[in-house]
């Protein structure tokens, strides 16, 4: 799993991990300049077991992936609410995100909610309707159809503007 130069065209997918709808958007960046792809949501019935729901959650972001072929990754970390149950089925969410891309060699980066925030709104603490004003600020042609699919976007856009400091960060790891 390895990272392509910087200033190479680079396809990224960014995914919002959750158990009712797994967000993901991809982008192409080069240098500075961000590219909107595709975003959407996979969404597997409420009525399915924990197990069926993370297995739909797998091969919904499989497709994505075969059909988008991005060349890395970037997943939203999971905050930790007073609701430890909520918060392991979230993890195992999570655990599938990152598990999806990485079975298709891709490497794959965390990056925490305020950071995302921050990124791209400025402010680690902005509302769900920052993200989205600044998301047609810098990705005009995306029209995510839910919140999850705007988060994905916003985490993509996160690792294109920090996936110089993620890849020396994993090439130092590695030594």
């Amino acid at each position: 799993m390895t990272s392509q130069p910087i200033r190479s065209p680079v396809r990224i997918i960014g995914i919002d991990p959750g158990l009712r709808r797994t967000g993901w958007g991809v982008i192409e960046t080069e240098g500075n300049r961000l590219v909107y792809i595709a975003c959407g949501s996979v969404e597997p019935p409420d009525d399915l077991p924990l197990a069926s729901r993370l297995l739909a959650i797998h091969e919904g972001l499989a497709a994505v992936l075969a059909h988008h072929r991005p060349a890395e990754a970037a997943v939203e970390q999971t905050f930790v609410n007073k609701d430890g149950v909520a918060t392991l089925k979230l993890g195992q969410a999570r655990g599938v995100a990152m598990l999806a891309p990485a079975m298709f060699g891709i490497s794959v980066a965390e990056y925490a909610p305020n950071q995302v925030k921050k990124t791209v709104v400025g402010a680690g603490h902005a509302e769900k309707s920052q993200i989205q004003v600044m998301l047609k600020i810098l990705l005009p042609k995306a029209e995510p159809p839910s919140a999850d699919a705007a988060d994905a976007l916003a985490v993509a856009i996160t690792h294109a503007h920090h996936r110089q400091s993620t890849a020396l960060r994993l090439k130092v790891a590695n030594l």
